[in-house]
This record gives structure tokens, sequence and C-alpha cells, in this order.
């Protein structure tokens, strides 16, 4: 007898997966975890996954897919640069551990071509070599996945050590640099006492980081034009 395909939408499969991914993390994802919740067989989800990483690829597909619809911007390079990062963080934002599935996925699905190819549509009018040109398309995206990821670690850290102690963890960094020397935590401190490093992770960080990438582009190409 013919085995039928079992009554599941790939739509619901991707719309659970975020669910749990939201809940628990990429660290405790897994296929018989996502089945469980969808109330199926693990081996159920395999008629339209062949495997987790699969699923992950469509998963990054389908962030890529957003970026795609949500970026509208004009302009010359460094405006069409700076308003894909912004798209980008944006979206990889609210899906949780996007940055991490988008990391971990290789340009095998179509809207991720789509979006490599419209990150190297705004850098195309520059003088630019070819492999220039994929290498600011790489440095930006990298900036920017590390920046989103960097605050959501951050935030699951604050959480962890909150669930665990009483004690905000800034009193217990705060006590931690006063048992050390000027030489070794001097600048470090007054940094921290100021509150710089509450800055991290915000809109103001995040586009001085985006000014000095594209600074350090356009002395490239007035190097190369001279």
């Amino acid at each position: 007898m013919k085995k039928q395909q079992p009554q599941i939408s790939e739509e619901k499969i991707l719309e659970t997966s975020w669910e749990l991914l939201g809940e628990g993390g990429i660290e405790t994802f897994s296929m018989r975890r996502l089945a469980n919740r969808l109330g199926i067989q693990a081996p159920s989800l395999y008629w339209y996954f062949k495997s987790k990483q699969k699923l992950y690829q469509r998963l990054a597909n389908q962030v890529s897919k957003m970026i795609l619809e949500e970026f509208h911007s004009e302009g010359d390079w460094k405006e069409q640069l700076m308003g894909l990062a912004i798209t980008v963080r944006n979206v990889l934002s609210r899906y949780p551990c996007s940055t991490q599935l988008m990391m971990m996925t290789l340009p095998h699905e179509p809207d991720i071509i789509r979006f490599t190819n419209r990150m190297l549509l705004c850098v195309e009018s520059t003088p630019l070599k070819q492999e220039q040109k994929m290498q600011v398309v790489t440095t930006l995206v990298n900036y920017v996945f590390y920046f989103v990821l960097d605050d959501y670690q951050h935030e699951r850290s604050v959480t962890a050590i909150l669930k665990d102690q009483e004690e905000h963890p800034g009193e217990e960094m705060i006590r931690l640099l006063d048992s050390m020397s000027e030489t070794d935590a001097g600048l470090f401190r007054r940094m921290f006492t100021n509150g710089l490093f509450e800055l991290m992770g915000t809109d103001r960080a995040f586009e001085f980081g985006l000014k000095l990438i594209l600074y350090g582009i356009e002395r490239v190409i007035k190097e190369q034009e001279r």
C-alpha cells in the first residue's frame, strides 16, 4: 500500500519552527520537538524536509524573502547599503535565531540568492573590482549579523543570570572592576561606570558602525580613482 502524505502544511511547519526557536533557542531545537508541537510523528516531517539542515535552509530563505520585500531604498551606493543594512537588522531582530540560520546555511535557495544579488547591485555602480564588491557585501552583512547576534546573546545571558540570582549583573561587574588595578581595568572601569556600554545594541551604535564601514569603502574608491 502506498504511503499517504501527512495532513500538515509546509507553512505550518515553518510557523511552528519559529515558535520553538523563540522559546528555547536554536540549541534546543530538534525535529522531534517540532513534531511533538505539531502533534505528528517525527518521520512525517521528512515528507517536507529531508533533514533539519533542509528546514534551516527554508527558514533562512523565508527571512531573505522578507528582507527583499521590505527593502525599498533609493539613492547612491552608500544610501542603498545603509538602507539595506537597517532593513536586514530589523527583520533579523523580529525572528529569533534568524541570524544563526542565515550564518549556518548555504545560498542554495532562490530568495537567498536574490538577497545576495540585491546586495551586489547596491555597489555595482562603483569602480571597485568584482572581488572587492563581493568583499564589501560580505563585510557589511557580517557586521549586521554579528551586531544582531551579539545583542540577542547579551539579552539571553542577562535573563539567565537574573533567573539564577537576585543581584543585577551590573552590580557584580562593579565589584569585580573595583578589585582590579588601574593598570588592568582603569579605562574599562570609567567607561562602564559612565554608562558607555549601555550604548551596545542601540540604533546609535549600529549606525556609527555602519558609517565606519561606508567611509572605509569610500576611501578605497577614492584611492583607486587617483
